[in-house]
């Protein structure tokens, strides 16, 4: 079975081939960074706009490196939820465009469920039941998952989801854009221990970041920034590299934490992670370590299956179409999950 996967939510235009549910055969992502990185983040505008300008040769593309004909594909596959929604209609409709032309079936794809199922193109030993831990710039939430598009939300993030958190920590300490990779590769120089910072672990599933964001703004700018006034005295501010390593590893032990306590409740023996900032190196360091000590397997896909892509849309989309879902050329893009 070929499936031809295509992803638009945020600020990735992304088109993939998958055989069989498994195999990539090709895999394809036009990033809009430097477009949104003079404003430090996602415009909605900008990317929609990019998006429609991307997506016909990005699935060309995707096609020509997978040696593949359009009419060889037995099923197209599309995220229609959740992302924004101007950048969600460009996707879903150039998706439906092609399913109508040739004739084909049309699956939509949860961008959520999608990242999770990531693991299952990357390691042959993935299976269900698991909990599943989704943390990206737009999303931070924890899942019992038992099938491919069978999860049930655990709890979420009330405020900031993880990666907002990194890209706004990044922006207080004018760092650039995007601030994950950037506050990764500073904490890497610096120490944790040096900087106090708090930590929301109320021992429920929820997630809150927005509390040590502001302790950074704080840290770096002095008590009353951000609130419209002037700070008389801001204190010495600590090292960047030993700010960003602190607020770091307090995001780290909140993820980690709720997400092993969610295994040890459910009795689960694995966990999956998905996302973009499960491509951050101390995250996966502290849960590889948490997961062993626990005796739990943990899944998370190399870095070009965490960040959006379209391959996973394409597998989670071959696995829904084989288990008998299909979409109809009604499909719609919807905002929320």
């Amino acid at each position: 079975m070929l499936c031809l996967g295509i992803e638009s939510s945020c600020d990735e235009t992304a088109a993939a081939v998958v055989k069989d549910g498994r195999e990539v055969l090709s895999s394809v992502v036009r990033s809009q960074i430097d477009l949104h990185r003079v404003f430090g983040g996602v415009v909605p505008e900008i990317a929609c706009r990019a998006h429609a300008e991307a997506i016909l040769p990005v699935v060309e593309r995707a096609l020509a490196d997978a040696s593949a004909r359009p009419e060889d594909l037995d099923v197209i596959a599309v995220t229609h939820r959740p992302g924004l929604i101007g950048a969600l209609l460009v996707g879903v409709s150039a998706a439906k465009a092609l399913a109508f032309a040739l004739g084909k079936p049309i699956v939509g794809v949860d961008h959520i469920e999608a990242h999770l199922y990531a693991n299952r193109l990357a390691h042959a030993d993935f299976a269900w039941p698991n909990v599943g831990l989704i943390v990206s710039g737009g999303h931070t939430a924890l899942y019992h998952s038992r099938g491919p598009a069978d999860h049930v939300k655990l709890g979420a993030t009330r405020d900031d989801a993880a990666g907002e958190a990194f890209d706004k920590v990044s922006k207080i300490m004018g760092l650039g854009y995007p601030g994950g990779p950037i506050i990764d590769a500073l904490a890497r120089e610096g120490n944790a221990k040096a900087v106090e910072m708090p930590r929301l672990d109320d021992k429920g599933p929820d997630f809150s970041f927005s509390g040590v964001k502001t302790a950074v703004l704080y840290k770096w700018k002095g008590q009353n920034a951000g609130r419209g006034r002037k700070v008389k005295a801001p204190p010495p501010r600590p090292a960047p590299a030993d700010l960003a390593a602190a607020f770091q590893e307090s995001v780290v032990d909140v993820l980690v934490a709720k997400t092993l306590r969610a295994a040890g409740e459910l009795g689960v023996k694995s966990v999956a992670l998905g996302g973009g900032v499960a491509c951050n190196s101390r995250l996966r360091e502290r849960m590889a370590e948490a997961c062993a000590k626990a005796g739990i397997k943990l899944f998370i896909p190399p870095p070009n299956l965490c960040t959006d892509n379209a391959a996973m849309v394409a597998g989670l989309g071959s696995a829904l179409f084989a288990a008998g879902v299909v979409s109809t050329l009604e499909l719609d893009a919807v905002a929320t999950g």
